[in-house]
C-alpha cells in the first residue's frame, strides 16, 4: 500500500469531532489494534473546513493516546499520510498520522484590561 503525505496547512481548521478512541483490531474478542512498537492505535474523527467549502470528516490513525484532545477543540496533526484500499467491490482512503495535538485557545488579552471601574 503506497502512502501520500497530506499537507495538512492547506486544510484549513481542523477540529476534533470525536475524541480518542482505541481502534479495535477485531470486534468478536475486542481486540485494540497495535502497531510495530506495541502502542495502542487511537482514532480521531476531526473536521476540516476549507475556506468557502462544506465541513468533511475525516478519522485520523495515531499511534498512542492523544494527550489533551477533547471534543471542539483545534488539533494540529503532524506527519499525516493518506492511504487508498480495496476490500472486494469496497474501497475508499485512510489516513494516519505521527501525532495529534491540541492547538491551545487563544487568551482574550483584550478584555483582560477592560475592567470598566471608576
Amino acid at each position: 500500500m503506497q502512502s501520500i503525505p497530506v499537507d495538512t496547512s492547506r486544510l484549513g481548521v481542523l477540529r476534533c469531532a470525536v475524541g480518542p478512541e482505541p481502534k479495535i483490531a477485531d470486534f468478536e474478542s475486542k481486540e485494540v489494534k497495535k502497531d510495530r512498537d506495541g502502542n495502542t492505535i487511537y482514532t480521531v474523527a476531526v473536521t476540516v473546513r476549507q475556506d468557502g467549502r462544506r465541513v468533511s470528516v475525516i478519522e485520523i490513525a495515531v499511534p498512542g493516546e492523544p494527550k489533551g484532545v477533547a471534543e471542539g477543540s483545534e488539533v494540529r496533526v503532524t506527519g499525516m499520510e493518506a492511504f487508498a484500499w480495496a476490500m472486494g467491490d469496497r474501497h475508499g482512503i485512510s489516513f494516519r498520522a505521527a501525532a495529534i495535538t491540541p492547538i491551545p485557545a487563544p487568551t482574550s488579552s483584550a478584555s483582560a484590561g477592560k475592567g470598566g471601574g471608576a
